[in-house]
């Protein structure tokens, strides 16, 4: 859609967020028209969110910038259940003293990205155990139930592609996107909220809350979805090989953060710089039109503007000053990962695949010995030539010995 009044759908739509929307040119009058509250919802399945998460976390923050109030709802009740879209199998159920643990770590992340207070635009943190928790349930299966039908329910992906794989749905999970709905009315009613907005996934469990809430309080609400976010290699975005790229510095050292998004292919650049920074539109512009090794430079910005906004602007620089001096200067800089071992078991010597294994540099004996057969494994930046190797004390160098997988993946080891 063309000629957006509102900034925010503008920026939106200019940014590539959008992947589809309910009643857009009604949306847009409504946002040109003042401030309105819009939620997206976070289960508390950890104590951190990774960055498949950061592409709603970011249309929050753009919400904020541009004069509307975020609210940012925790699954402290959802999270008892779990939701079902995009899996193949039940989710682990968590004590409640788990998911509050893990709220604890989450809030962390949305300090760091939005302002939270009470001025009109300041983000609020709701929990959504506030009205579940303490729901009784033939009431409110009198009250909700009529207005689902199993037939319907039954053409969701979430449900849909679970039964196709012949994968089990149990009845908890099925009640999953009831509740999701029944959040959504009861945000437009304490919150006045208007807008839900998701990843693409999320987006049969959004029309299910407009129209509850349409039906129960002749409430008209609005519902946005973000597309799937994948790298160009068609891989889902956030998983690696060496497991999730989380968004807390307690799940994720910032070197390693920055380092993933300095490692983004070429083909994904200008669309991450879009997604995931504020750099401006004509800057992105001409850092995706760079070609050969320039493409770098813009590589080096995506992963400083990522870092800076999550994880603070010194954590940015520390982290840009240790990728210097690893990859240019060949040195080990202070912020690498690092590890300590029992210094009686250098001593004695320790097996160099052990070694990797223990730095994180390696998720099997068998990956290390690839890497070892394959000359991408190093000591102390020398190749090492045999699976056999033993490393002592006599590799110490200052006190630390760097080992490298590849050109990008890094550890110290330190003897404690």
């Amino acid at each position: 859609m063309t000629n957006l009044k509102s900034e925010f759908l503008q920026v939106l739509t200019e940014r590539d967020f959008i992947h589809q929307a309910t009643d857009l040119e009604a949306l847009d009058a409504k946002m040109s028209e003042g401030p309105i509250s819009a939620y997206i919802g976070f289960d508390c399945t950890a104590r951190s969110l990774h960055v498949g998460s950061l592409v709603q976390i970011m249309m929050l923050r753009w919400l904020q910038k541009t004069g509307h109030k975020p609210i940012v709802l925790m699954g402290g009740g959802t999270s008892k259940i779990g939701d079902p879209s995009g899996r193949d199998e039940s989710r682990q159920l968590m004590t409640d003293e788990i998911i509050e643990d893990n709220m604890a770590g989450i809030r962390t992340i949305f300090d760091q990205l939005l302002t939270f207070g009470d001025d009109a635009s300041d983000a609020v943190m709701v929990n959504n155990g506030e009205w579940l928790d303490d729901l009784r349930y033939i009431p409110f299966l009198r009250e909700i139930g009529p207005h689902f039908t199993i037939n319907r329910m039954m053409t969701f992906d979430s449900v849909k592609l679970r039964l196709e794989r012949e994968q089990p749905l149990t009845f908890l999970e099925f009640n999953y996107m009831i509740l999701q709905a029944y959040d959504f009315m009861e945000l437009a009613g304490r919150h006045n909220c208007v807008l839900q907005m998701g990843g693409s996934d999320q987006w049969g469990n959004i029309v299910n809350g407009m129209e509850l809430a349409r039906r129960k309080a002749g409430k008209h609400l609005f519902g946005l979805t973000t597309p799937l976010i994948t790298t160009a290699d068609g891989k889902k975005m956030g998983k690696t090989a060496s497991g999730a790229i989380w968004l807390n510095e307690e799940q994720l050292p910032a070197y390693d953060f920055w380092q993933f998004w300095r490692n983004t292919q070429d083909a994904d650049v200008g669309r991450f710089l879009r997604l995931f920074t504020e750099v401006p539109m004509d800057e992105i512009r001409r850092l995706e039109a760079l070609g050969g090794s320039e493409i770098n430079d813009a590589k080096v910005i995506l992963a400083n503007e990522v870092t800076k906004l999550c994880r603070g602007a010194d954590a940015a620089k520390a982290a840009e000053a240790t990728a210097r001096e690893t990859f240019i200067k060949g040195g080990a800089g202070a912020d690498l990962p690092t590890v300590s071992i029992p210094a009686a078991a250098l001593q004695a010597g320790f097996n160099v695949v052990d070694l990797f294994i223990e730095a994180g540099l390696g998720a099997s004996k068998s990956e290390v010995r690839r890497l070892i057969k394959q000359g991408g494994a190093k000591l102390n930046d020398a190749k090492v030539e045999s699976e056999d190797l033993v490393v002592s004390a006599d590799a110490l160098n200052d006190g630390q010995i760097k080992l490298s997988a590849g050109k990008k993946r890094h550890a110290l080891v330190k003897a404690e």
